[in-house]
């Protein structure tokens, strides 16, 4: 099966706005096309932006619901217990999590908006693709309709 990391901003910006790119591929990953590849601190920064009082006020999520949802999350996706650190992004080192996890998990694409991510393109094999040009990749091989 195909795996993908997706970033923070694709996550929770899943939750937000229920047509948008995030949206449908929270959807495409419930319904299978794909595994969804995290490690531990993937799934800490998800729950803890999901958290955040702005986001929060915008998804209606309790506190409660965040930790059932993450926790749901950590069910269905592939848990990567072994990662390398990687150092590729210096301008903000948190975005390496994504890339390690990636590396670690095998998985060619990571999904993000965040424009530091998407200024590399690739990284040692890794695809960093926008929602929408993910999307397009999936119809595009068939995965979706």
């Amino acid at each position: 099966m195909l795996r993908v990391v997706l970033d923070t901003n694709v996550l929770v910006s899943a939750y937000l706005v229920a047509q948008a790119a995030p949206a449908q591929l929270r959807r495409a990953f419930r319904q299978g096309v794909f595994a969804l590849v995290v490690t531990e601190p993937v799934l800490a920064e998800y729950r803890r932006v999901l958290n955040y009082e702005r986001i929060a006020r915008r998804h209606g999520l309790s506190p409660a619901e965040v930790d059932r949802e993450v926790d749901a999350l950590r069910q269905i996706a592939l848990v990567i217990e072994e990662w390398a650190a990687v150092d590729a992004v210096t301008v903000d080192p948190d975005d390496n999590v994504f890339l390690a996890c990636a590396l670690a998990g095998q998985a060619p694409f990571l999904v993000s908006g965040d424009p530091h991510l998407l200024r590399l393109g690739s990284y040692q094999g890794v695809r960093i693709l926008t929602p929408a040009a993910f999307l397009l990749l999936l119809r595009a091989g068939g995965w979706l309709p």
